[in-house]
């Protein structure tokens, strides 16, 4: 009897272990830009996509078990398109472009991810039988479908459903090779936003469909504002038929969250992932509990977006969204899935394994700024609070040549080593605020400006970089150490502010470019990234 009872109170105790330490989800659930989430459930394992747009490899791809915490599982292509623009070459850039709203699906043992891409003129599809390990197969057609959902109907038809305001229904060929000549190609919904009402249209015209099919009928997910405010909502309709009539409501109008898809547990429970516009951080998927009423979904509770989930939680982190990196693998090896580059790198002037332990960058041309840089290598910063640090090499740098770390969008910020003449020297630059237009003309980018210099006499240097996105607060701090333990302030606050072209979250980068002559290198021997910054 005694053991009974020894092994029934320790059995509550850990009970009781897990339900302190698990706590309810918030959201956002991913603190970092993670947008136009697409979602679907194998078994019981869930598989999301999302949107990186100019970044290469590109159409990332991550995986679940409870729907809160994710970790990257790959990427559905390594370079979307060679072309000027993502290759950032003759003047050209894809900032902001690039792939959009992607769409996954699971069908007949196969799975596919769809894009599109302005950058491209194209609808592009990738398949593969293995959505973890397996190489993924390309293809892709003309015209670039906007925000296309991909629908395999239990007939055998195969459909896509796109647009921006006027939504049309495009028949496919059964192997996705491209519109079916003959098929079905017609506008189901004239003008989503008129479920705004007729005098509210105007705003952003609905867009991002996802289509699902519940219990034979069809519902369609679209993301809208009204004229008279920039409210993102969540519009939905359904029909019987998929060419129609469609039905449709606004199903949530609250803190901005919108755009995604509806998905289900194996137990039978609804849910909506969706986004919100996160500050400077980036666009960051939110959880939003889903019951069904009427044969119509129900997002949130009252008309609102609960800043909590009923799901507990008690794992912490990133997983491998954000990661640090030692440079410490051999040649050839792939890098981390948490690095992209800023658009297509060239792989002659980059190298791990080249010199054991580190990351070399090697400038491959001349160019005027670090946005026309090739090679940037790139990870999300993430909040509440995220800070990252390297240490360089600098041995090796020519004269105009500039490499460092960078907070990186339009308007960005840097810390780093500037090299002129037989000189080196420290330098702190940002992108201030734009420049107020004349004459009512919209307001202008500033150029980018040298805050601090200071000289420079050994070849190792530290940097790090702070961001505070706490309370939308969106502030990065810079610093340099000569030894990696004192670290000193330099330069400027910088004021993040996600500003288009570039459409993205703030994301860390290691760079060199040079601005005279190339062929000078860094190298980096360290990459350590931290939920800490100093206060």
């Amino acid at each position: 009897m005694r053991n009974h009872l020894i092994i029934f109170m320790t059995a509550l105790i850990l009970l009781i272990l897990q339900l302190i330490q698990a706590q309810p989800v918030q959201n956002p659930i991913i603190w970092a830009d993670v947008p136009d989430p697409a979602v679907i459930r194998v078994g019981d394992t869930y598989y999301m996509s999302s949107t990186t747009m100019h970044m290469s490899p590109g159409l990332p791809i991550m995986k679940s078990k409870d729907l809160v915490n994710w970790e990257m599982v790959g990427y559905a292509y390594d370079r979307l398109v060679e072309n000027d623009a993502m290759n950032l070459e003759n003047g050209k850039s894809a900032y902001g472009r690039g792939s959009w709203a992607s769409c996954l699906r699971y069908h007949d043992g196969n799975y596919y991810a769809t894009t599109f891409s302005a950058t491209s003129g194209r609808t592009h599809i990738y398949t593969t039988k293995d959505i973890e390990k397996g190489k993924w197969n390309v293809s892709s057609f003309e015209p670039s479908l906007h925000d296309h959902t991909l629908f395999f109907d239990d007939d055998g038809r195969v459909y896509m459903i796109y647009g921006a305001g006027k939504l049309t229904l495009v028949e496919l060929l059964p192997d996705l090779s491209g519109t079916k000549p003959g098929g079905i190609n017609k506008v189901i919904i004239e003008n989503v936003n008129l479920l705004f009402g007729e005098d509210e249209v105007g705003g952003l015209n609905g867009e991002g469909s996802q289509l699902i099919k519940v219990n034979g009928k069809y519902y369609l997910l679209n993301i809208a504002s009204p004229r008279s405010r920039w409210s993102r909502s969540v519009l939905i309709h359904r029909a019987d038929k998929i060419t129609g009539p469609w039905e449709g409501r606004v199903a949530l109008e609250d803190k901005g969250v919108a755009q995604g898809c509806l998905i289900d547990t194996p137990e039978g429970k609804w849910y909506a992932m969706l986004f919100q516009d996160n500050g400077a951080v980036g666009r960051s998927p939110w959880l939003i509990s889903v019951k069904w009423e009427d044969n119509w979904p129900v997002l949130g509770a009252d008309g609102k977006a609960s800043e909590t989930v009923d799901i507990n939680d008690n794992i912490k982190g990133l997983a491998n969204i954000v990661a640090s990196d030692e440079f410490d693998r051999q040649p050839g090896e792939p890098l981390p899935l948490a690095w992209q580059w800023n658009h297509n790198p060239d792989n002659r002037f980059w190298s791990i394994g080249g010199r054991k332990g580190f990351l070399r960058l090697t400038t491959g041309r001349v160019d005027n700024d670090v946005l026309s840089a090739r090679n940037i290598l790139t990870q999300r910063t993430f909040g509440p609070v995220s800070s990252a640090n390297i240490k360089m090499d600098v041995a090796n740098m020519k004269d105009g040549d500039c490499a460092g770390l960078i907070a990186l969008q339009r308007r960005y910020g840097f810390v780093g080593v500037k090299m002129e003449g037989e000189n080196k020297s420290i330098v702190m630059v940002n992108v201030p605020p734009d420049q107020s237009g004349e004459h009512g003309r919209p307001p202008k980018p500033s150029p980018p400006e040298e805050v601090e210099s200071i000289p420079l006499e050994q070849s190792i240097v530290y940097f790090k970089i702070d961001c505070d996105f706490r309370d939308r607060a969106d502030k990065a701090y810079f610093y340099y150490s000569l030894n990696g333990e004192t670290w000193l302030k330099i330069g400027s606050v910088l004021q993040m502010s996600y500003t288009m072209p570039h459409f993205m979250g703030y994301r860390f980068g290691l760079f060199n470019f040079a601005t005279k002559t190339a062929g000078g290198l860094v190298d980096f021997d360290y990459y350590h990234v931290s939920d800490k910054i100093n206060e």
